[in-house]
């Protein structure tokens, strides 16, 4: 249940002050530990802006919505929910700077594909990707398990979906609205639009679910007040009632403005800015990173040949005997 969740617990907000604070600590963190060769006046040229690290998480938010869209075979929405809680998430304490948008928001689908136990292999997911897919690859499980650590392991998430369906069969149920099944078209692109807002780190799944519903009802022109005071809450959920209509109407103002794309001049702009700027030794197309995957994969294959020779040693030891190399194998 949401309220006894780890989502609930740690990964809640009070207002979207508190998250962008958040944020521009992640930011300021980087430039002081990337930046020390550099004055001032150079930092702010060089390095990303707080705003500026806003703008590229909204246009890979964006492209994570396009991407799980596109996606075969059809992908649930719960995974695409998942991936965009994942996400967010990551980029309260990371900068963009430091892990690229585009890598980390791959690997937060793929792993919302297990999360979600929508089974794909790894090689059905990066057919979905254009571009070279052995390279796409290396750069998802090399980013699985860092991803993971950042999200501390919470992994379990509680996306306004079920809710929705819950208050689509009540309101049949105990509703007087004509064809509650008229709503859905109506919630489900009302959902879509809230993944791309802060909505969800800062409102329960149930409150963003009521949104959707009654934003849905409004756009047919259709009243559920009576619905919600009397029916939902009835007299002993009164005192509550306050604070849904104020969290609803922050929802609904919040997607309003959810997928207006940035400037495409702009963003060309920023992503020379972050090419330059980003952290070479979490880039897989530099040599520092590449020396880095090399001397692990070195330090892989040592341990392997440590760990064979030590089995070999127990074995000969538990039949108090070595085992003779034959002639031929010599």
């Amino acid at each position: 249940m949401f309220p006894s969740s780890s989502q609930r617990k740690y990964w809640m907000f009070e207002s979207e002050d508190e998250l962008n604070s958040l944020r521009e600590t992640a930011n300021a963190k980087y430039i002081q530990l990337q930046g020390r060769s550099y004055g001032d006046a150079s930092k702010a040229n060089f390095f990303l802006t707080p705003e500026e690290e806003r703008v590229m998480v909204k246009k890979f938010q964006l492209n994570l919505r396009d991407f799980c869209k596109r996606f075969q075979p059809a992908m649930p929405r719960c995974v695409m929910g998942t991936a965009f809680h994942y996400f967010k998430r990551f980029y309260i304490t990371n900068s963009v700077m430091n892990f690229h948008p585009k890598e980390i928001m791959v690997t937060c689908v793929y792993l919302s594909c297990k999360v979600e136990e929508f089974n794909v292999s790894i090689q059905q997911f990066v057919a979905n990707i254009k571009g070279d897919r052995e390279k796409a690859t290396d750069i998802i499980l090399n980013n699985e398990l860092l991803l993971m650590e950042q999200l501390n392991f919470h992994l379990a998430i509680h996306n306004p979906f079920r809710p929705v369906e819950g208050l689509l069969i009540d309101i049949k149920t105990r509703g007087s609205l004509h064809d509650p099944e008229r709503l859905r078209q109506g919630t489900e692109q009302f959902l879509e639009r809230a993944l791309l807002t802060d909505s969800i780190l800062l409102y329960s799944p149930s409150q963003v679910a009521l949104a959707a519903i009654l934003h849905a009802a409004s756009k047919l022109q259709e009243n559920l007040d009576s619905y919600v005071t009397e029916v939902l809450f009835g007299n002993g959920g009164r005192d509550k009632l306050e604070v849904l209509i104020d969290a609803v109407r922050a929802i609904r103002s919040m997607e309003k403005t959810a997928d207006s794309a940035p400037d495409k001049s702009y963003i060309k702009i920023l992503d020379k800015k972050l090419d330059k700027c980003r952290n070479p030794e979490n880039n897989p197309d530099s040599d520092i990173y590449k020396k880095k995957m090399q001397a692990m994969l070195d330090e892989d294959d040592d341990l392997y040949y440590t760990i064979s020779a030590q089995n070999q040693q127990r074995n000969d030891s538990a039949l108090n005997m070595s085992i003779p190399v034959s002639p031929e194998v010599a």
